[in-house]
């Protein structure tokens, strides 16, 4: 999972780019970079760390031009170092400037046909490079002095045929315009805004409409599944629309990744967890749980708590503190980082939650050493019972389409029962999102247009894909970054129940 930005128009567009991926900061805090195009060449600059740490005053003078694209990494496959952060370029045809949200899935496949049909060899894991370089082998073959917006978006209807998997892109195409596509069923999201200057309109495409809310510009759409939209030189808006196929947008972009503040298919995402807060109220009652008080995990918990409060009518408090200099721990590549980020940044208040029964909302359960971490700081800041409530049901199916969670060794309950999975993370009760109340939510019927609850149900839009995961699984072990839930069957002793 990645953000994205692209942008063009009259005027520099390096300061929105900027504030854009800063926007963005919570979608990944591996790697940024940045590529703008001054209609004679590209300028490019990419490292390591937060967007912050990476652009100084010194590289963003540098970085020139009317059109430019940018992109923040965190890592799902591949290893983690400089040389695989975007954007990435190609000198030909034309010159292209490329960044992507996604994962591609037939990646060995792609990599096979470059070779041996296009005679191209990616120097880099990036998936990436196999959807840059497919789409300008697709690109050269036309008539390049007398390209046109039909020759582009033929050379995409190939690449997305070719390439399977989740993706947004856009794409800088030299001294031609801006590109964006997204993958044929619309897994990763992907959004287009415009704001008018005296000079004349700047169009930008984001992964959320987060960004156009700092930048003042105005939301126009969701770039559609399988939809290609390019703008020229001229400023004028081309579209290329996928034929009706079946949607599948991932739903834990509503659960968990999305900035409260963005608004996804016409949903604004904090009210959509407040409604899964309401909804899992009725499990909580169920199960004859009377908290003293409803608090969350910071802060992607916040509104299901509040909204599960609501429903319950009981208090609902902010009894965990986050250090807010701290990065996002489920993006964190190894658990031993990520326990570490957990234990620095969250501080229980004791006033609150001392001889009190709790309830804390997260809005999943991945591992569960980290929702185990919490319990134990909350009864270690006295609390007398400990509920712990999913706001997503039980995650038992690796997610192949950029999410980090694509093995089932990693996923807790793909492998142990919800008393189990109680037990360990020393829980006095484990409540999870019934998985049909949250596709009720998310119907089709709804007008949200169809999701991807693969993680949940194992049904995979894109098809059969035991091949690709066995590739995939071959790939991470391959660069360590594979994390095995711990073992809490009967072969090992549980632990003590409170």
């Amino acid at each position: 999972m990645c953000g994205i930005v692209g942008f063009h128009g009259p005027e520099r567009v390096v300061g929105d780019m900027i504030i854009g991926l800063t926007a963005l900061q919570h979608r990944g805090q591996d790697a940024a970079g940045i590529a703008t195009f001054d209609g004679d060449a590209f300028h490019l600059h990419k490292g390591q760390g937060l967007v912050n740490d990476v652009f100084k005053p010194k590289h963003t003078k540098k970085l020139t031009g009317n059109t430019g694209i940018g992109h923040v990494r965190y890592t799902t496959q591949g290893a983690n170092d400089s040389d695989l952060a975007q954007p990435f370029t190609t000198s030909y045809p034309f010159g292209l400037a490329m960044v992507h949200n996604g994962n591609v899935i037939n990646f060995r496949d792609v990599s096979k046909l470059l070779h041996d049909k296009y005679h191209v060899l990616p120097k880099t894991t990036n998936d990436l490079e196999l959807i840059m370089y497919t789409f300008a082998s697709e690109l050269r073959v036309k008539d390049l002095d007398r390209i046109s917006v039909v020759d582009i978006f033929d050379a995409v209807e190939t690449t997305q045929e070719l390439v399977k998997g989740a993706y947004a892109t856009v794409t800088i195409i030299a001294g031609q315009g801006l590109l964006a596509f997204t993958d044929p069923l619309g897994i990763r999201p992907l959004v287009m805004g415009r704001r008018d200057t005296p000079e004349g309109p700047v169009y930008a495409f984001a992964s959320e409409s987060t960004c156009f809310d700092y930048l003042d510009f105005e939301f126009i759409e969701n770039v559609g599944p399988g939809q290609a939209i390019f703008i020229d030189n001229n400023f004028q808006v081309h579209y290329k629309n996928q034929q009706e196929l079946p949607k599948a947008f991932c739903v834990f972009e509503q659960i968990y990744f999305a900035r409260e503040d963005s608004t996804i298919h016409g949903r604004l995402v904090a009210r959509e967890r407040v409604r899964l807060g309401k909804i899992i109220a009725r499990k909580v009652v169920d199960a004859g749980l009377k908290p003293d008080m409803v608090i969350d995990v910071p802060s992607s918990g916040y509104f299901s708590a509040s909204g599960l409060a609501e429903a319950i009518g009981v208090p609902y408090r902010r009894a965990m503190v986050k250090n807010n200099h701290m990065g996002r721990s489920f993006i964190v590549p190894t658990q031993a980082g990520r326990e570490d980020v957990v234990k620095k940044k969250l501080n229980p208040i004791r006033a609150f939650v001392e001889g009190k029964k709790v309830a804390v909302v997260d809005d999943s359960i991945v591992r569960g050493t980290t929702s185990r971490r919490i319990v134990r700081l909350l009864r270690e800041a006295g609390a007398s019972e400990v509920y712990f409530i999913s706001s997503a049901p039980p995650l038992v199916s690796p997610c192949i389409y950029g999410i980090d969670m694509a093995m089932s060794t990693e996923l807790i309950a793909a492998n142990y029962t919800e008393e189990e999975i109680c037990r360990y993370i020393e829980a006095d009760k484990v409540i999870y999102q019934d998985l049909s109340d949250l596709q009720d939510l998310f119907a089709e019927e709804r007008g949200h247009g169809g999701s991807c609850f693969a993680c949940f149900t194992g049904k995979y839009p894109t098809g059969d894909v035991t091949r690709y995961l066995r590739h995939i699984q071959e790939e991470r072990q391959s660069h360590r970054i594979v994390d095995k839930v711990p073992s809490v069957s009967a072969k090992a002793p549980l632990p003590t129940e409170h």
